[in-house]
């Protein structure tokens, strides 16, 4: 179907004017909605998935950001903290090789070793000699641990095994944080003895320090049990345990992001090589990301902005078009309304010979009557000459009755479209409409019969719109068979709520191709004398009606024309 036949089906013939203004304030109204809503659509969610890009795009641009300068900070604190350690241990190796055993048990000589070690190297708290059954022999500190006994102590066992060895921070004989540094030297008779220097823990926080860590972060040392070396911000003091698993082992420096008691927090470990440290920076990504949430602000607000004028403009593009739009139906439906009210004109042109014929046989009966009761009054007399002028009378009432039938008929069809619905027999209905063609079908001797049950139910529906119908069909009909031919109406009900007309006739029928384009507007079969709008109008009642027309043909067999009625007339939505 076409456009203009699809506005012709919603707006034709509403059941007063109020109720068709009522229809089309809904129908536009709802053809605006839909308008703004696609049209909106469209606009805007290309936006709001750019948006919702652009934000993750920008959010991992900041977690890049953050993770960057963690990664590079706590790779620098590893690498001077190596340094660090690394110093003190290699400076322990080369005392050890360059002193033989009785040099370095001598307290003197130790001291002066001692001295000179502070001398080059911060941190140096003592030094100790320990012989191979664990015995301090020789020991240079603040402390009392002259002959003190470590063969009971994991880091002897460590050193005794390993050769080098860096202890955890612990408290030790000298109930202070403290971690060593051991070297062992083997003799040549299979014997061994060890120095062991301790390092001020704090040495290692202040190291940590110096490295200019942010306000919002957090720089600490564990050992492999998740014990504190050095203090921290958040997670407690010196030797505490901390709040989160272990990390796993790693050569390179991580960054990865965890929860503590339910807040994200930023991780940066890297494990010190040859001691049991790992070093840990934490930050609260909030903190840091300040600028993304001044970001993600004004990428929200701007996109509000966007949206809130797209909407304007959406709306007053959308109100202007289907202002337009029911401009256009409203002209379009005018010219509509005009050609269906001119295709009902002709079918009644159509109808003039039959109908003359019609009232040409009560208008002689009266004139001749009218005579012979002027017969009588001039020439009678007798009893019986008021019988008589009565009897005459009566025949000529009868026939201006049956003149005012056929003229109240055909004016009934020919008025104005405006709807009325109403009981209607549908067998009375379809008999009146081949009452007006009887005379033509008589002339072409074609034989039109009507079959129709018993105890079929009235309808509610429109009798003129009906009337139209069944004429342009019964018409079409007549068009498509030869002479001699016949035209069968069946009436039936088909199912509680509708009644079928079925028009069928032996005509040449419809070729395929066109049956699918039979009911659209000016589009016609009989190129020199059809407009192509009867079959359209048709179709289109019977939409408003709220029933359907369907078509049946065979080439040279004939068609067969199905009309289906509700009813109960329900009046359709426009």
């Amino acid at each position: 179907m076409s456009i203009n036949e699809e506005w012709y089906n919603k707006d034709f013939h509403q059941t007063n004017e109020k109720g068709k203004r009522s229809d089309d304030r809904k129908r536009y109204r709802r053809l605006l909605k839909y308008s703004i809503l696609t049209t909106s659509f469209v606009a805007i969610a290309p936006l709001i998935v750019m948006a919702i890009i652009n934000f993750y795009q920008y959010r991992q641009a900041y977690k890049t950001d953050i993770i960057y300068p963690i990664s590079r900070q706590t790779s620098n604190i590893k690498n001077s903290l190596e340094s660090f350690i690394n110093e003190r241990r290699s400076a322990l190796e080369l005392i050890i090789r360059e002193k033989n055993y009785q040099e370095l048990s001598s307290q003197d000589k130790l001291g002066s070793t001692l001295r000179h070690l502070k001398e080059s190297f911060d941190g140096f708290v003592d030094l100790g000699l320990i012989n191979n059954d664990g015995d301090q022999v020789a020991y240079i500190g603040p402390y009392n641990l002259q002959g003190k006994n470590y063969s009971d102590q994991d880091w002897f066992h460590e050193v005794s095994i390993k050769g080098t060895y860096v202890s955890s921070v612990f408290m030790g004989f000298r109930s202070m944080p403290h971690f060593g540094i051991a070297i062992i030297h083997e003799n040549q008779d299979g014997g061994y003895y060890i120095l062991r220097a301790t390092i001020d823990s704090d040495m290692l926080y202040r190291k940590i320090l110096s490295q200019n860590i942010l306000a919002s972060s957090d720089a600490f040392l564990i050992d492999k049990n998740g014990i504190l070396q050095t203090p921290s911000k958040h997670q407690g003091k010196i030797l505490e345990k901390v709040k989160f698993d272990i990390p796993d082992y790693s050569e390179n420096t991580e960054v990865t992001e965890i929860k503590v008691n339910g807040q994200n927090i930023i991780l940066g470990f890297a494990y010190i090589d040859k001691t049991p440290f790992i070093l840990i920076e934490t930050t609260f990504p909030e903190s840091i990301m300040e600028n993304w949430v001044s970001t993600r602000n004004n990428l929200i607000g701007m996109v509000v902005i966007f949206i809130i004028l797209i909407l304007i403009v959406v709306i007053w593009i959308s109100t202007r078009m289907v202002s337009h739009v029911r401009f256009s139906d409203q002209k379009r439906m005018k010219i509509l309304h005009e050609i269906s009210y001119t295709n009902k004109m002709a079918s009644i042109g159509r109808l003039a010979a039959g109908v003359s014929h019609e009232i040409n046989n009560p208008l002689a009966i009266i004139g001749e009557n009218a005579g012979i009761i002027m017969d009588i009054l001039t020439f009678g007399s007798g009893a019986d000459k008021k019988d008589k002028i009565i009897k005459h009378l009566n025949s000529i009432i009868n026939s201006v009755e049956r003149c005012s039938k056929i003229t109240h008929r055909l004016l009934g069809f020919a008025k104005r479209m405006e709807a009325k619905i109403e009981n209607i027999n549908v067998f009375s209905l379809v008999d009146e409409v081949v009452g007006f063609i009887q005379r033509e079908a008589k002339i072409r001797n074609v034989n039109i019969h009507i079959d129709h049950e018993n105890n079929i139910p009235d309808i509610e529906s429109d009798r003129g719109q009906l009337q139209q119908v069944i004429l342009n069909i019964i018409n079409n009909a007549l068009d498509a068979v030869p002479e001699g031919g016949f035209i069968k109406i069946k009436i039936e009900q088909i199912s509680k709520a509708v009644i079928q007309v079925a028009v069928t006739d032996n005509g040449s029928g419809i070729p395929k191709s066109d049956l699918e384009r039979i009911f659209e507007p000016f589009y016609t079969t009989k190129k020199e004398t059809g407009t192509g709008l009867g079959l359209s109008i048709t179709y289109g009642i019977m939409q408003k009606l709220g029933g359907t027309i369907d078509v049946k043909s065979k080439l040279d067999e004939g068609t067969t024309f199905f009309i289906m009625i509700p009813v109960i007339y329900t009046q359709k939505e426009g």
